[in-house]
């Protein structure tokens, strides 16, 4: 008798409410220029952070199409990693104070959101698909780094 259990899918779904505080329009943030300017600048260069891992075959724009041919893809996205621009206007400067200690008010906050420090770069799969980062629980997100096809709305064989 082994002591494997046998590979197998298990269907995860999760359902809550995200309460985003009050924040002004996207548009309206003197800080999106910051953003902007970045992605024109990096577009270029860019390259899924999980097709860097595992590969760039695990990889796919918004229609679904496969973009090996990244760095640069046009379909690739900037995602703000560590804090949305709706999240920032009721960050617990006390609470981010641990692990960004030179974030002392909110100005800085903001502006930090705009930078390479808070931004990477995904293909829509890993974006916003099933098993994107927009989707996905963390622990599971962070493991699909390292393991192929581990989250999808596919059938294995």
């Amino acid at each position: 008798m082994s002591d494997l259990t046998p590979a197998h899918d298990q269907a995860v779904s999760q359902h809550y409410v995200i309460h985003y505080p009050a924040h002004a329009p996207r548009v309206g943030d003197p800080n999106y220029a910051a953003f902007n300017a970045y992605h024109r600048l990096n577009e270029g260069k860019g390259v899924c952070f999980v097709g860097q891992r595992l590969g760039l075959d695990q990889c796919a724009d918004a229609q679904g199409q496969p973009m090996l041919d990244q760095p640069g893809h046009p379909g690739l996205e900037l995602h703000h990693k560590i804090l949305e621009f709706a999240t920032i206007n009721a960050v617990d400067l006390a609470a981010l104070d641990v692990d960004f200690p030179d974030l002392t008010d909110p100005a800085k906050v903001a502006a930090w959101a705009e930078t390479e420090s808070n931004f990477m770069w995904l293909c829509a799969k890993h974006h916003r698909g099933a098993g994107g980062i927009h989707h996905a629980a963390a622990a599971d997100w962070a493991a699909e780094l390292y393991i192929r096809d581990l989250i999808g709305p596919f059938e294995k064989p």
